[in-house]
């Protein structure tokens, strides 16, 4: 089943996929446009992964020191990051290089701790689309992101759908793809992931505890290119939905 969380008339609303756009629980269609679209999940802790890609990996090969035996490199994001689907994300003024990145977010349904691999994936709620932005002019070191690159205000968006995971069989064999203003830019598989979803539960939960509303962001494949002001970001992945954006510049935030 898929399913969203929306604002609409005061008040926050459960919503479901419907052909003139979407269905609220109490049964008033809408257009998609006519809501304000929401994290389809109350979000816990965010856990992101970086470099979890083969071929991203290789993609930024130049600046980085890394290979397939290093454990996931791991960091953590605050919920003010986090913005819905057809929210407006800042382009600051002055940076050179701000790229998107299409993920697939995988929701801890009930807590984890020490779980081994193959009971890993017992502990998944579901799953949703991430675009997880990232400012390159500000990283301080290529392996390590810092908090300006990857914790930033509207800069991890999250949505439209929450799909239950026993509606994703194979969390490992999902397409990916990015478009920019409708020309496509990223494209890949969850194949290709250097760590598995299952993988990445058993050795987060090997050192922290798990609860049940936590994000882990899983990576992205290569193909991210920088997008500009004005520029509409739609990452799509296969089953689960697709997420869009709008990048905005510093007036819009009055900054």
């Amino acid at each position: 089943m898929k399913r969203a969380r929306v604002a609409y008339g005061g008040a926050v609303h459960d919503a479901y996929p419907h052909q003139q756009g979407l269905q609220l629980a109490d049964g008033r269609i809408l257009g998609e446009a006519d809501v304000v679209w929401l994290s389809p999940f109350e979000v816990g802790t965010i856990i992101a992964l970086g470099l979890n890609y083969a071929d991203h990996v290789k993609e930024l090969s130049k600046e980085l020191t890394v290979t397939s035996k290093d454990e996931p490199l791991v960091f953590i994001k605050g919920p003010g990051s986090v913005v819905g689907h057809n929210g407006q994300t800042r382009r600051p003024n002055g940076v050179a290089f701000m790229h998107y990145e299409c993920e697939l977010a995988v929701v801890i349904g009930k807590t984890a701790k020490s779980v081994k691999l193959q009971d890993a994936l017992q502990h998944v709620a579901g799953y949703t689309v991430c675009n997880d932005y990232a400012i390159r002019d500000y990283l301080e070191n290529w392996y390590r992101p810092n908090l300006r690159v990857k914790n930033r205000d509207g800069g991890t968006v999250l949505g439209p759908w929450f799909v239950d995971a026993e509606d994703v069989p194979d969390p490992q064999a999902l397409e990916l793809r990015t478009s920019v203003n409708g020309v496509v830019t990223q494209s890949g598989t969850t194949a290709n992931m250097i760590n598995s979803v299952a993988a990445l539960i058993e050795y987060l939960s090997s050192f922290m505890t798990l609860s049940a509303g936590d994000v882990i962001l899983t990576g992205t494949p290569d193909g991210v290119v920088n997008v500009n002001e004005g520029d509409v970001v739609e990452c799509e992945i296969e089953g689960i939905g697709t997420l869009r954006n709008t990048l905005v510049g510093d007036s819009t935030f009055q900054r």
